[in-house]
């Protein structure tokens, strides 16, 4: 007997997934309610049913994301793939892009910019820094780009970054403003349309507590200027919004099967925020993370971020001298089934990283991971 028919005549234990409790950078655990809804009855991607769905996360997209933009959609992927929709639609071969560098995925907006062909010019803070607007003001004046992409909130460093008056001086310059909200959507202060963001994308999985696989993004006017005036198509069909425009605009005409019931999660997850209120929501978030601070500061450990730059819903923590970082969190997991992160790139070793993000961001989640490393750390 072969060994794939023996695979087959055995069969495989049913699934059992341990009760993990995800405070690390993401996923963070989905909200009940966003979990029922998953399990709902699919209908078909054309189905009145569900265009009526999608009419209704786009409007509450807007809400979230404070803006009146018309394109607002959750894209069919994770928030790599809104990023890469992003890049792949307003950048053209030959445009000037300045990325601000300061963790991991800036780094990853000066890659994928590159690949669509852009002439990157990369401006760098120490990973743990922000930008200061006259650096910012400085790089846009030098270099004239047809872009400025940002990091809002850096999940690798737990900074958050100040972006009000960046959009004005983008549109002095007449250049675009692209803003990665990967992990402050729904977790702290944002304005799209007063901070005069052209572009910004987002996930799921952090402060909106829905599972990873679908992805909010939004283009301003300006944006969808530069996307309809291209000189040639957009190098990524999947995510040419030129065609996605047809199927989320009053076409609705066919493009991909939507994945219908991460639509429906999705829309339970905005639900969500629209009972609570975006303030009282924004409210949550900085009064836990400051309790997380008063926590761990108690047992020993001291917040990596500053206090007026530090991210509310992603806090990292220095990882104190001669301890080995990834032990820690492996016996987080282990004895108490409890996920934080471990450093990135620079960071690697040197911080955990404690997410704290909408339905997550609890006092008694707070209360459990730092008694948790109380007693690893200190016995």
């Amino acid at each position: 007997m072969s060994k794939v028919s023996e695979a087959h005549r055995t069969g495989f234990p049913q699934l059992n997934i341990p009760p993990r409790l995800l405070l690390g950078p993401g996923p963070s655990n989905a909200h009940p309610r966003v979990l029922q809804a998953l399990g709902m009855r699919q209908v078909g991607h054309l189905d009145p049913q569900f265009l009526e769905i999608m009419n209704r996360n786009q409007e509450m997209i807007r809400y979230v994301w404070q803006t009146e933009n018309k394109m607002c959609i959750p894209v069919s992927g994770t928030g790599s793939a809104a990023m890469e929709a992003a890049f792949a639609n307003l950048v053209e071969p030959g445009d000037r892009v300045v990325v601000a560098v300061k963790g991991y995925f800036g780094l990853r907006m000066v890659d994928m910019a590159e690949r669509y062909g852009a002439r990157v010019i990369r401006i760098s803070k120490p990973w743990g820094e922000a930008f200061s607007f006259s650096e910012i003001s400085g790089a846009v004046q030098e270099h004239r780009p047809a872009i400025f992409a940002i990091v809002h909130a850096e999940t690798s460093t737990g900074v958050l970054q100040e972006l009000s008056g960046v959009g004005d001086l983008c549109r002095e310059n007449d250049c675009l403003l692209l803003a990665d909200t990967v992990t402050s959507m729904g977790g702290v202060p944002l304005f799209i349309d007063d901070w005069k963001i052209d572009a910004a994308y987002s996930g799921s999985q952090k402060c909106l507590s829905c599972p990873p696989g679908i992805s909010p993004l939004t283009f301003g006017s300006r944006a969808m200027e530069k996307i309809g005036s291209r000189q040639g198509k957009v190098k990524n069909w999947y995510l040419d919004m030129s065609l996605l425009g047809n199927y989320w605009g009053k076409e609705r005409s066919y493009h991909h099967t939507a994945p219908i019931n991460m639509n429906y999660g999705l829309y339970e997850a905005l639900r969500l925020v629209e009972e609570e209120g975006l303030e009282k929501r924004w409210e949550r978030h900085h009064e836990n993370a400051y309790l997380l601070v008063s926590e761990l500061r108690r047992i020993g450990l001291e917040p990596y971020a500053p206090g007026d730059i530090r991210l509310p819903s992603l806090i990292t923590v220095a990882v104190p001298e001669g301890v080995d970082a990834r032990q820690v969190t492996s016996a987080l997991l282990n004895k108490y089934n409890i996920e934080i992160g471990n450093g990135l790139g620079e960071l690697a070793g040197k911080v955990w990283r404690i997410g704290l993000m909408g339905f997550n961001s609890r006092p008694e989640n707070v209360v459990m991971v730092a008694s948790a490393l109380d007693r690893i750390l200190n016995g």
